[in-house]
């Protein structure tokens, strides 16, 4: 079994442990949480037998042998490398740290204490996804690909009558680019690489954050274009478009619904059957890459991580978007 702790006891923390509890292998152990009646309600609910209110001691534990980090963005990196120094393997949620800089400290002390560290972006998991990563050649040189996640956040109407919660916070790390932009562009990183060159733009809320954006990116021989908002929805589906035919996804974040449109007018669904709570697909792999001895996940590889860091930390530069966690 791989005794787990999580950090985090909030709503995506539950649909984890849920996910995860699927998994051959899996034992919930610990909670942390900074309230000690949390902390408590939280493990009673998920039968965890033990519960911390300091993190330095949690890390330190015999308990765990791995831990979920889902606190706010800001906390990932130090929270993470503390369980990486007292031997942790991590899967943290996305995105994976607040900056390049903090992703790369992450990976360097992952290595140094050889524990698996891995960013927890379901999607490139998910069977679905997995399908179009093996259905791409049917339509030809690939010329587009196309991201989009536009969700209105529930808190944007606290927003609204002055009440500025976590997820419109900039010493958080927050904003529509690093809690829903991120989605659109893991998995164009997974399918194509590293761009040339990105252009991006936002609206910026008066808290200091993006609500909103998008950003082209320019490879050698096809574009990308993502767009992303927390305080709009959007229906339209995602499509890599190729010169024999388009890929349409229904929901990039989590893909379910996935078709070929070919040219000559024939439609093929390569969708996949899966599990409803996709979390389970990250969880598993996480688990038996731990089993196997693994120090890096091949999925979400530190290089996709890093990447990833790198183009949002230069969307977050061009639409003048700083972090406390950036520094000077």
């Amino acid at each position: 079994m791989v005794r787990f702790g999580i950090v985090g006891t909030n709503w995506i923390t539950e649909k984890f442990i849920e996910a995860a509890s699927k998994v051959d292998g899996f034992s919930l152990t610990t909670v942390y949480s900074r309230s000690e009646e949390k902390a408590k309600q939280f493990a009673e609910k998920f039968h965890a037998q033990k519960i911390f209110t300091d993190l330095e001691a949690m890390a330190k534990s015999d308990d765990l042998d791995a831990v979920y980090i889902a606190s706010p963005n800001a906390f990932h990196a130090e929270q993470s490398i503390l369980f990486l120094q007292n031997g942790k393997h991590v899967i943290c949620e996305k995105p994976l740290a607040s900056n390049r800089k903090e992703v790369e400290q992450m990976i360097r002390v992952a290595k140094e204490n050889q524990v698996l560290l891995m960013e927890a972006m379901k999607s490139t998991f998910i069977p679905s996804f997995i399908s179009i990563q093996e259905n791409l050649h049917k339509i030809g040189k690939i010329r587009r690909y196309f991201g989009n996640f536009c969700q209105y956040s529930s808190r944007y109407d606290k927003y609204k009558e002055g009440i500025v919660l976590n997820a419109f916070k900039p010493e958080l790390s927050n904003g529509a680019l690093m809690d829903i932009g991120v989605y659109c562009i893991y998995p164009m990183v997974t399918l194509f690489g590293e761009p040339k060159e990105i252009k991006a733009q936002a609206y910026m809320l008066e808290s200091g954050v993006d609500g909103a954006g998008s950003i082209l990116f320019r490879y050698d021989d096809l574009e990308g274009a993502v767009h992303f908002s927390k305080i709009t929805n959007s229906f339209i589906p995602s499509e890599i478009q190729g010169e024999k035919g388009t890929i349409v996804i229904d929901k990039i974040s989590s893909p379910s619904d996935v078709k070929i449109h070919y040219n000559d007018g024939t439609v093929e669904d390569i969708s996949q059957s899966q599990i409803e709570n996709t979390m389970y697909y990250e969880a598993k792999a996480f688990i038996e890459s731990i089993k196997k001895g693994e120090t890096e996940s091949s999925v979400n590889t530190f290089d996709r991580s890093l990447t990833t860091a790198k183009i949002m930390e230069e969307a977050r530069k061009q639409i003048g978007l700083k972090f406390p966690a950036d520094g000077e």
